[in-house]
């Protein structure tokens, strides 16, 4: 059957994508935060999954403020690039996994979800910088990527906690598929930063430590952090955070097994005004 073998977990800055893309990855500026990576691209060729389970969040390219799924999941054959009103990233384009994708589905919606199934998407920076900082600039991404939109731009949006089981039921839907793949799960977002407002431009390093402390050794304890204390402590974008809880509900610590190894830490800030956090944890 098939596994979850790690989570990862990264910010996912556009201004990132763009330093990438530019070749600005020396200047100064962006080299401690480059640097911080190194690691997880090492990692990556030697953990190479069969297919990565990627949640993010869509900043208004994929969905309008028209219509705007709480949980959407990418079940096509291919996702292009989306143009955020500068043009498309210069990424390759992201080969789904529809047959795995379509079985997440049904599993999960079975277990009470309410998911959105989308067979037509273009992806955003929410899932392409992630890739990039994993996997460096290749002709083609190494595996197949299954898209997982999550609303946290408008509001109402979901819990921590409703996070946190989603990723128990994305497991058991991911053991559920009789094929052997090699799954990894992926929560992208955040740290602390707002972009808007008399706050705009705030970091919180001592609430970015003690989350990422949390969600190593009590993520069932962080999924019930209500979400006026990410506004007040991480900022109005800092409840992106919770779709890392997504990613560590679906570790097998979560179901009784063994607690996770951590292969990797870093946090770095500033990176356009924001905080850089990244996490890798493996099955064990």
């Amino acid at each position: 059957m098939a596994h979850i073998s790690s989570s990862v977990y990264t910010s996912h800055i556009p201004a990132i994508g763009a330093a990438l893309d530019l070749g600005k990855t020396h200047e100064a500026y962006w080299q401690r935060v480059f640097q911080g990576y190194e690691f997880s691209k090492q990692w990556m060729k030697e953990h190479k999954p069969d297919v990565i389970f990627l949640v993010f969040n869509d900043h208004a390219t994929a969905f309008s403020l028209d219509m705007i799924p709480t949980f959407a999941i990418g079940t096509a054959a291919e996702f292009k690039p989306a143009d955020e009103g500068w043009g498309p990233r210069p990424v390759p384009k992201v080969i789904g996994h529809p047959e795995l994708a379509s079985h997440i589905a049904q599993s999960v919606i079975q277990q009470d979800f309410d998911l959105t199934i989308v067979n037509k998407m273009d992806v955003d920076h929410g899932l392409t910088v992630p890739l990039s900082l994993l996997c460096g600039q290749p002709q083609a991404w190494p595996c197949p990527v299954i898209p997982f939109a999550v609303n946290v731009v408008q509001y109402p949006v979901p819990s921590g906690q409703r996070c946190f089981n989603l990723g128990q039921a994305i497991r058991r839907a991911v053991e559920s598929f009789d094929e052997d793949l090699n799954v990894q799960i992926w929560g992208t977002g955040g740290m602390s930063h707002q972009l808007q407002g008399p706050r705009a431009g705030l970091i919180n390093k001592e609430f970015d430590s003690a989350f990422l402390d949390q969600l190593i050794a009590d993520p069932a304890a962080l999924a019930q952090k209500p979400h006026i204390d990410y506004v007040r402590e991480a900022g109005s974008e800092g409840i992106e955070l919770v779709m890392w809880l997504i990613a560590r509900g679906a570790m097998a610590d979560v179901a009784g097994g063994k607690p996770p190894r951590m292969a990797h830490r870093f946090y770095h800030v500033p990176a356009s005004n924001t905080a850089v956090g990244h996490l890798i944890l493996e099955n064990t």
